[in-house]
């Protein structure tokens, strides 16, 4: 694994200026945060850095307001949220650099903690400009990044900072780095990978990353369809890319040469309408689906096997589901397969890492998010890791 200094190497900070990059980009309704999720998983290495007397300056961006000054994308409306979960009074800041910013840091005792404003407010943060980046740095001794959700972005903030500051990985960017290293970087094998999700077409750079390093291979989702049908499986009416045949073939292929075990599901469960409980649903082999049904779910005798699969591995990676499963009961293989997963990892016989929106909203379903070795609440930069591509963020933190 590269070496990345973390907060550990830092020395007396006490009165120092610290810019540490979190994401603050919260989910809201009526003017309210609905999920803190993310302000708590930057709230040790703020408030580690407060503790230890800096002056800490928040980074973050919060929508995509393309460089312009936004009321309705404005950081000041989320401040409440980031003072309730750290308990410390926090200065909103309507700059970024520049003088306003010098005279807030002037007045923020050690131990102070400021939010300036939307980086993306300047059109120079999305460009990564140079100057931007120096009029920054200007005001700090220091910089920290704690957003691996925006790692995959080379902005201003993200990645441009940490060339010409002093740079860390904060606590949570630190955990997700050692959690991923332990997942494919360096991971005990056997490993196996679940893979699920409507379209092949969004992680084809995700499989053929992943056969040449995993010893199992779990496709669910509506990917599964597209791969049996690349197979000679009729469908029925599932969600399906018919035109994507021949590059599953090729995944496959890929496959079978590095010794990689694809599973797909032998027995599904279909419906001729996509609702709650439909009264045409049934448990099915996959050589019956008739034309008029669609494949929702893996079938219950596939998931005991694949439950076997994971009993004989050491490590797993989990990306999307392996149904419809946010409507009942299609949740059902996702649910089962997620606690055979949990309770291998609370014996202890079983690294499990898991990431993505819907992967993390499923686990939640399932109530075993807790339960998993790590979950990693990023979407686009845990799937561009998953592709074996270089983050920015993580990159320019390198030692």
């Amino acid at each position: 694994m590269p070496k990345f200094r973390t907060l550990d190497d830092l020395g007396d900070v006490r009165g120092k200026v610290a810019l540490v990059r979190v994401d603050l980009n919260l989910p809201m309704q009526d003017g309210a945060v609905t999920d803190d999720t993310r302000v708590r998983a930057s709230a040790p290495t703020i408030l580690e850095l407060a503790d230890a007397g800096a002056k800490v300056l928040l980074l973050a961006h919060f929508g995509r307001p393309k460089g312009a000054r936004d009321p309705n994308q404005s950081l000041s409306r989320v401040i409440d949220c980031v003072q309730h979960v750290l308990g410390r009074e926090v200065m909103y800041v309507s700059e970024l650099a520049g003088d306003v910013v010098r005279q807030t840091i002037a007045i923020l005792p050690p131990g102070g903690i400021a939010l300036l404003e939307n980086t993306r407010f300047w059109p120079g943060e999305e460009k990564n400009d140079p100057a931007l980046v120096q009029t920054i740095a200007a005001n700090a001794d220091f910089y920290v990044n704690d957003a691996f959700s925006a790692a995959h972005r080379a902005h201003a903030t993200t990645e441009g900072l940490a060339h010409v500051l002093p740079a860390y990985a904060g606590r949570a960017m630190q955990a997700e780095l050692e959690a991923l290293e332990r997942a494919l970087g360096n991971p005990r094998k056997p490993v196996a990978a679940v893979v699920g999700g409507a379209k092949v077409s969004t992680k084809l750079d995700v499989l053929e990353h992943l056969v040449g390093k995993v010893d199992h291979l779990i496709i669910g989702g509506g990917m599964a369809n597209t791969f049996l049908a690349a197979r000679g499986i009729a469908v029925g009416k599932s969600l399906c890319e018919h035109d994507l045949a021949a590059t599953c073939e090729e995944i496959l292929a890929a496959a079978e040469k590095s010794g990689c075990t694809v599973h797909l599901p032998y027995d599904v469960v279909v419906a001729k309408e996509f609702a709650p409980n439909p009264p045409s649903m049934r448990t099915c082999n996959v050589h019956e689906v008739a034309p008029d049904e669609m494949i929702l779910d893996v079938g219950p005798q596939a998931v005991e096997a694949l439950a076997d699969v994971l009993k004989t591995c050491r490590t797993l990676v989990w990306n999307g589901p392996l149904g419809a499963f946010e409507t009942a009961p299609f949740d059902a293989a996702t649910v089962a397969l997620a606690t055979t997963a949990a309770a291998l990892t609370r014996e202890g016989s079983l690294v499990s890492v898991a990431g993505g929106g819907d992967t993390v909203a499923a686990l939640n379903q399932a109530g075993v998010a807790d339960e998993f070795t790590y979950v990693s609440t990023a979407g686009g930069a845990f799937l561009e890791w998953m592709e074996g591509k270089q983050l920015p963020g993580v990159k320019a933190l390198e030692t």
